[in-house]
């Protein structure tokens, strides 16, 4: 089966980013939340970097 990255339906609190990532690389979505606040708070580029994952990773499809 091949992994693809989706923005996660089920864990999110904005659009669901971090929520695919964890998904992809099987972590806990905490770490990447963290991560993704270091970079805001340290460098500024990690609320570009949400806004274009957003627009750019598709949204995980709906099971049937």
């Amino acid at each position: 089966m091949v992994k693809k990255l989706y923005r996660s339906r089920r864990v999110k609190n904005l659009a669901g980013v971090c929520g695919g990532l964890a998904t992809y690389f099987d972590i806990d979505v905490t770490i990447i939340r963290l991560l993704w606040a270091l970079t805001v708070l340290l460098y500024g580029t990690g609320l570009v970097a949400y806004i274009v994952a957003a627009i750019i990773i598709p949204l995980e499809p709906e099971e049937i």
